[in-house]
């Protein structure tokens, strides 16, 4: 396991084939990620692997970050994803994090945005990081608001007909 990032409460680790499977066909499955950020179609324990490997894993050995799992410091339990995204349509990289719904409100994925927002300023020198949600995600506009990204309108990705809300962060 090697730990990126590590705050009072969490750690944020490479997602890892083998390990992660179970945990990530059980987040991406949930219906506030098929909602509000869409269908992987991970369906299957090999389905989950496969997307590790090719998501975040894939991401890890080309841009030198990705999405991380992120698991509680007491006890150990995986509780979300939280990283840094390069997306086709997005010249800078992008803060996106899904976190189980049974966890919520216990303010984890504004720690975690913060702290990956703060480790992609310090660690990796990236001055400008933005962030996209669908516009009616009112809990994760929340998040990117309290962790200091501004509105800057809405934005097609490529490949999506829907608009998502566009949020940047000057570093």
């Amino acid at each position: 396991m090697t730990v990126v990032i590590e705050t009072e409460r969490l750690r944020l680790d490479e997602l890892t084939a083998g390990r992660d499977e179970a945990f990530v066909l059980e987040l991406l499955n949930e219906p506030g990620f098929l909602e509000n950020i869409g269908d992987r179609g991970v369906r299957d324990l090999a389905g989950a692997r496969g997307y590790i490997l090719d998501g975040p894993q894939a991401s890890y050995g080309k841009h030198g970050f990705g999405l991380w799992r992120v698991t509680e410091k007491a006890g150990g339990t995986p509780v979300g994803m939280c990283g840094l995204l390069k997306r086709d349509g997005l010249d800078d990289p992008d803060v996106g994090y899904a976190f189980l719904a049974r966890l919520s409100g216990r303010g984890y994925a504004s720690e975690a945005a913060q702290a990956t927002l703060d480790y992609g300023r310090r660690k990796l020198g990236l001055g400008r990081i933005v962030a996209i949600t669908a516009p009616g995600n009112a809990a994760s506009i929340r998040v990117l608001e309290k962790i200091g990204l501004a509105a800057a309108g809405m934005i097609t990705l490529p490949g999506r007909d829907d608009e998502s809300a566009y949020f940047v962060s000057e570093g």
